[in-house]
């Protein structure tokens, strides 16, 4: 039963690996700074209306034996045609933005130069060389350990800033007013718990797995891989917003939009509850998560269009992975010497243009799986599909909203 279990994890926690990353580092922790508790309705109601759509990947992964882009396929070359723009168009500036935070992460934690794009370079490098020599099973073993890192640590924070706050806890909910903190709601709900064309990843990395270890993987098993990674995420978003509320709501302070200043009050959060002799633990916890979103992200964006290309020319490219992983980091360079300078317009940039895209998802997921081509047996519960309806609703919703009050 243990090695069942063990053997099941796996796409899940690449999914958490994925999520767990700017979202909640650099967006969960600012809203709690700026907004006390007051957003944690944003953080459940997301977390609940996105969940049937990340989870329709894995599911008809594993009842298929197909990654979602051959559904999208079946649906029609033209979605597929869409989907492959929209992915070209935003791939870019989401390695850039999970890239420089890390890089800012790596700047204080070894320090020898603190210049972001040399960090970026080197991590880039890294994480390709990485691929090349473990391919997903490593990625597979090392997302394990880096998951565990973090929740340990994450908790111990929030635990210790809860017992040594002196303040009494205003839990009123906020909802925010204003072009500025209407972005910023935006701008947190894009990608929380992570963007929803990761639903499409997690199908790939679904396949992937079943190649690898030989084994079905049975729908059942998938969607508890899948529940155990987004259970994790949704309570590592709460400890970084609350982390955010105990130390920095009110204090007077503001997180840096530049990655190294921001990387270093980051890590300052947790050695404030800790104190100073966690900074290493912390540093390197906070590292790896983002060193992790990093790799995942280099990884996912490659597959996806080289899967796409296969299937939209019908041809199969060699090395059509490696060709698009190398042009990904050639874009990722040039968009870094741009925006270098001011990260948190990076951040918000993509993290927009998530939220904006995600009705797209949404929609394209719930037809698929409710549709002639997922197997009876396998399509979701008429609750899920009710969720589903109302979780397309508020994501088109918040999308018109948010564009009417630009």
């Amino acid at each position: 039963m243990k090695k069942s279990f063990l053997q099941s994890l796996g796409p899940g926690l690449l999914f958490a690996g994925a999520a767990i990353g700017v979202s909640h580092l650099v967006q969960s922790t600012k809203a709690g700074a700026e907004f006390g508790f007051g957003l944690l309705w944003a953080l459940l109601f997301v977390h609940i209306f996105k969940y049937p759509f990340f989870q329709f990947g894995p599911r008809y992964a594993a009842a298929t034996g197909e990654t979602l882009l051959d559904g999208y396929k079946k649906l029609g070359k033209s979605v597929l045609v869409i989907y492959y723009i929209l992915n070209f168009a935003t791939m870019f500036t989401i390695q850039a933005a999970v890239t420089i935070v890390t890089a800012g992460l790596a700047s204080q934690l070894f320090g020898f130069t603190d210049d972001l794009v040399v960090w970026s370079s080197i991590i880039l490098v890294i994480s390709i060389l990485i691929l090349i020599l473990g391919k997903y099973k490593l990625l597979d073993k090392l997302m394990k350990y880096i998951i565990i890192i973090l929740t340990i640590s994450t908790i111990i924070a929030v635990s210790v800033a809860f017992s040594n706050s002196t303040d009494t806890f205003d839990v009123s909910q906020i909802f925010p007013s204003g072009t500025v903190e209407i972005t910023f709601l935006i701008a947190f709900l894009g990608w929380m718990p992570a963007p929803l064309d990761i639903s499409i990843w997690h199908s790939i990395w679904s396949v992937e797995k079943s190649k690898n270890t030989f084994i079905k993987i049975k729908p059942k098993d998938a969607i508890f891989d899948f529940n155990v990674g987004y259970i994790g995420t949704l309570i590592l978003g709460i400890c970084f917003v609350l982390l955010g509320a105990l130390v920095m709501y009110k204090s007077g302070e503001s997180f840096s939009s530049k990655g190294g200043v921001f990387a270093g009050q980051l890590i300052e959060l947790y050695t404030k509850n800790l104190g100073n002799f966690s900074y290493i633990f912390i540093a390197i916890a906070a590292f790896t998560t983002m060193f992790s979103t990093t790799i995942t992200t280099l990884d996912a964006s490659p597959r996806a269009m080289n899967r796409s290309s296969k299937l939209l020319f019908n041809k199969d490219f060699k090395f059509g992975y490696w060709f698009w992983i190398l042009f990904l980091f050639v874009g990722t360079f040039i968009i870094l010497q741009y925006y270098l300078a001011d990260m948190g317009k990076l951040v918000k940039i993509a993290t927009i243009l998530s939220f904006l895209t995600a009705p797209f998802y949404a929609i394209l997921n719930y037809i698929l799986i409710t549709g002639k081509h997922t197997p009876k047996e396998h399509q979701p519960s008429l609750f899920t599909k009710i969720i589903s309806i109302v979780g397309i609703l508020f994501l088109i919703g918040f999308s018109i909203w948010f564009l009417l009050n630009l």
